[in-house]
């Protein structure tokens, strides 16, 4: 026998427990869209291609660039290593740097006056000009890749943060400033986590362009590397080899 108010109790519980599978399913189904209209266009390249007889040195179909990828896989894999070990290392230190310079610029006006505009200047030299002068001081090893993926991640990590830092809410930094609290303190309390949401769009920002970044120091000159290998496959004409690195 149920107890008065059980019925809404249980409907509440039941109806959230529905409504949460109805959101799951429509989180699954919204992949099916995208799955399906990949498979199409592979299909329709891979048809073209066949139909019109393209040579494979040019536009290979995806039958190729899968064979390839199989064949070659442990040549595929060695050279990924490497560039995700560009990217990890890059990107690690660009997220330490950037945390660092962002917090100094949102915690100090001078700072900010002083060091925001030089920080957005450097956005206007393209790093694919400084590549050739960071092979020239550092060599053909992965220092010079590291340094062109902190410069590609650096900027977004920075400018998102110290919009997140300075978007705070002013009443409870005064409330906090009211009841004594120090500067490190409000940091801490207020602004940090306030600003998290800011700087998990940089991360995602500089995640992805991390990988444009080391690609672009291998092009300039490297040992190894997907990038270096796309080079060398292009000048070999091994399309299907490119392909598959990209």
């Amino acid at each position: 026998m149920s107890a008065p108010g059980d019925t809404p109790v249980r409907q509440r519980v039941f109806g959230s427990a529905r409504a949460h599978r109805e959101i799951g399913s429509g989180h699954r189904f919204q992949w099916v869209a995208p799955v399906v209209l990949l498979a199409f266009a592979v299909a329709l390249w891979e048809m073209l291609v066949r139909v019109r007889d393209t040579p494979r040195w040019f536009f290979p179909p995806p039958s190729a660039v899968v064979h390839e990828a199989v064949t070659s896989r442990s040549l595929l894999w060695s050279h990924t290593w490497t560039t995700l070990q560009e990217i990890i290392v890059g990107f690690s230190i660009a997220v330490l740097f950037g945390c660092a310079v962002a917090i100094a610029i949102a915690s100090s006006a001078l700072v900010r006056r002083s060091l925001l505009p030089i920080v957005i200047a450097t956005q206007a030299v393209p790093i694919i000009a400084l590549a050739p002068i960071l092979l020239i001081w550092f060599g053909y090893g992965m220092t010079p890749k590291v340094i062109v993926v902190v410069l590609t991640c650096f900027f977004p990590i920075v400018i998102n943060l110290v919009d997140g830092l300075r978007a705070v809410d002013v009443d409870a930094v005064n409330l906090l400033r009211s009841m004594g609290a120090r500067r490190a303190q409000i940091l801490r309390i207020v602004r940090v986590p306030s600003a998290v949401p800011y700087l998990f769009s940089g991360l995602r920002i500089a995640a992805s362009v991390s990988v444009i970044g080391a690609i672009v120091g291998e092009w300039v000159g490297a040992s190894s590397g997907l990038g270096y290998l796309m080079t060398r496959s292009a000048a070999q004409f091994q399309t299907a080899r490119l392909f598959a690195a990209v």
